[in-house]
């Protein structure tokens, strides 16, 4: 007989579309686990010493995209860690597929009039957040949803609604951590 083991969970790493609060239950979620946190947005910003619009206005999305995925394939053998990545990380399969092996997945989610009340009222979404399409904001939050959809869906262990207050998400997130991470 084979015993086939999943191997171990080494980290957390949050996915999901904008605003849908990955870099705040991030922080919330590494301090409780006593993790230390990443977020791949500000990691970059930090490496390459701009934020992301400038970035994306001077070499465009398709580079931000290559500096995305190198840091997603830099942290596939980190542990310990708690990764708030961008909305667009999951679009990296490659990269995604060599993460999940060794990561637990959290998709946060929330509704489009959420995500685009978020975006609105968040100061550094015009320095931090650049048009994806040039679209109206809530037809490119449709739209680019309607498209990553599949691929949040696929790419995560389990689906969490953001929409409720943060401790009631990190909560969630922590004890379905530390069931996969209990021996049954």
């Amino acid at each position: 007989m084979i015993l086939i083991m999943e191997q171990k969970k080494k980290k957390v790493i949050l996915t999901g579309y904008r605003a849908t609060g990955k870099t705040t239950v991030g922080k919330l979620l590494a301090s409780q686990l006593g993790f230390s946190f990443i977020d791949t947005d500000q990691e970059i910003e930090s490496s390459y010493g701009a934020p992301i619009t400038q970035i994306v206005a001077s070499h465009g999305w398709d580079y931000f995209r290559k500096l995305e995925k190198e840091l997603l394939e830099s942290l596939v053998h980190t542990e310990n860690q708690v990764i708030a990545t961008g909305g667009g990380a999951i679009m990296h399969q490659d990269a995604w597929q060599k993460l999940r092996e060794s990561s637990f997945i959290v998709w946060l989610t929330a509704d489009i009039e959420t995500i685009c009340r978020r975006l609105a009222s968040h100061s550094a979404t015009s320095t931090q957040r650049p048009s994806l399409t040039g679209m109206d904001i809530f037809e490119e939050v449709e739209t680019v949803l309607l498209e990553r959809h599949p691929l949040y869906e696929e790419g995560s262990d389990i689906k969490i609604q953001s929409e409720k207050p943060l401790h009631e998400v990190t909560k969630e997130i922590t004890e379905a951590w530390q069931y996969l991470q209990a021996d049954h």
